[in-house]
Protein backbone atom coordinates (compact mmCIF):
# COMPACT_ATOMS: atom_id res chain seq x y z
CA UNK A 1 0.00 0.00 0.00
CA UNK A 2 1.40 3.37 -1.03
CA UNK A 3 1.62 6.06 1.61
CA UNK A 4 0.81 9.63 0.65
CA UNK A 5 3.68 12.12 0.91
CA UNK A 6 1.83 14.06 3.62
CA UNK A 7 1.54 10.86 5.70
CA UNK A 8 5.28 10.34 5.50
CA UNK A 9 5.90 13.95 6.48
CA UNK A 10 3.63 13.71 9.52
CA UNK A 11 4.96 10.34 10.65
CA UNK A 12 8.65 10.74 9.80
CA UNK A 13 9.81 14.24 8.85
CA UNK A 14 8.05 16.39 11.46
CA UNK A 15 9.07 14.19 14.41
CA UNK A 16 12.64 14.17 13.09
CA UNK A 17 12.60 17.97 12.80
CA UNK A 18 11.26 18.29 16.34
CA UNK A 19 13.87 15.85 17.63
CA UNK A 20 16.65 17.74 15.89
CA UNK A 21 15.48 21.05 17.34
CA UNK A 22 15.22 19.51 20.82
CA UNK A 23 18.76 18.13 20.45
CA UNK A 24 20.08 21.52 19.31
CA UNK A 25 18.41 23.27 22.25
CA UNK A 26 19.77 20.65 24.64
CA UNK A 27 23.28 21.13 23.25
CA UNK A 28 22.88 24.87 23.89
CA UNK A 29 22.18 24.20 27.55
CA UNK A 30 18.41 24.66 27.40
CA UNK A 31 16.59 22.48 29.94
CA UNK A 32 14.01 19.93 28.83
CA UNK A 33 11.32 21.94 30.58
CA UNK A 34 12.31 25.13 28.76
CA UNK A 35 12.63 23.30 25.43
CA UNK A 36 9.12 21.95 25.95
CA UNK A 37 7.86 25.48 26.55
CA UNK A 38 9.67 26.87 23.52
CA UNK A 39 8.38 24.10 21.23
CA UNK A 40 4.89 24.03 22.78
CA UNK A 41 5.26 20.36 23.72
CA UNK A 42 5.21 18.32 26.88
CA UNK A 43 8.46 17.71 28.76
CA UNK A 44 7.93 13.96 28.26
CA UNK A 45 7.83 14.46 24.47
CA UNK A 46 11.14 16.34 24.65
CA UNK A 47 12.59 13.53 26.76
CA UNK A 48 11.50 10.97 24.17
CA UNK A 49 13.07 13.01 21.38
CA UNK A 50 16.33 13.30 23.28
CA UNK A 51 16.49 9.59 24.10
CA UNK A 52 15.68 8.51 20.54
CA UNK A 53 12.28 7.02 21.33
CA UNK A 54 10.70 9.49 18.88
CA UNK A 55 11.88 11.23 15.75
CA UNK A 56 15.02 9.21 15.09
CA UNK A 57 14.46 8.06 11.50
CA UNK A 58 16.15 10.94 9.66
CA UNK A 59 19.57 12.48 10.23
CA UNK A 60 19.80 15.93 8.70
CA UNK A 61 22.92 17.33 7.12
CA UNK A 62 24.15 20.41 5.21
CA UNK A 63 21.82 23.38 4.84
CA UNK A 64 18.93 21.75 6.69
CA UNK A 65 21.16 21.16 9.72
CA UNK A 66 22.17 24.82 9.60
CA UNK A 67 18.51 25.88 9.43
CA UNK A 68 17.67 23.68 12.42
CA UNK A 69 20.55 25.17 14.41
CA UNK A 70 19.51 28.70 13.45
CA UNK A 71 15.92 28.00 14.55
CA UNK A 72 17.12 26.59 17.87
CA UNK A 73 19.31 29.65 18.47
CA UNK A 74 16.43 31.96 17.60
CA UNK A 75 14.08 30.04 19.92
CA UNK A 76 16.56 30.29 22.77
CA UNK A 77 16.94 34.03 22.14
CA UNK A 78 13.17 34.55 22.02
CA UNK A 79 13.28 35.66 18.39
CA UNK A 80 10.68 33.31 16.86
CA UNK A 81 7.26 34.80 16.27
CA UNK A 82 5.79 31.95 14.20
CA UNK A 83 7.27 28.55 15.02
CA UNK A 84 4.95 26.71 12.63
CA UNK A 85 6.06 28.87 9.70
CA UNK A 86 9.74 28.28 10.52
CA UNK A 87 9.21 24.52 10.72
CA UNK A 88 7.29 24.62 7.43
CA UNK A 89 10.23 26.43 5.82
CA UNK A 90 12.57 23.66 6.98
CA UNK A 91 10.19 20.97 5.77
CA UNK A 92 10.02 22.66 2.36
CA UNK A 93 13.81 22.89 2.33
CA UNK A 94 13.98 19.14 2.99
CA UNK A 95 11.48 18.26 0.28
CA UNK A 96 13.24 20.43 -2.29
CA UNK A 97 16.81 19.58 -1.29
CA UNK A 98 19.18 16.67 -1.23
CA UNK A 99 18.93 15.78 2.45
CA UNK A 100 17.73 12.29 3.46
CA UNK A 101 14.26 13.58 4.17
CA UNK A 102 13.87 14.86 0.62
CA UNK A 103 13.07 11.36 -0.57
CA UNK A 104 10.02 11.17 1.69
CA UNK A 105 7.66 11.84 -1.22
CA UNK A 106 8.98 8.75 -2.99
CA UNK A 107 9.07 6.30 -0.07
CA UNK A 108 6.54 3.50 0.04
Amino acid sequence: MMKLPCQLIVWNVLPAIRAAIAEELNAMGVSQLEAARLLDMTPSAISQYLTGKRGYRIVFESEVKKSLNRLARDLKAGQVDDLAARICEICTQIREGDDPGSSCARER
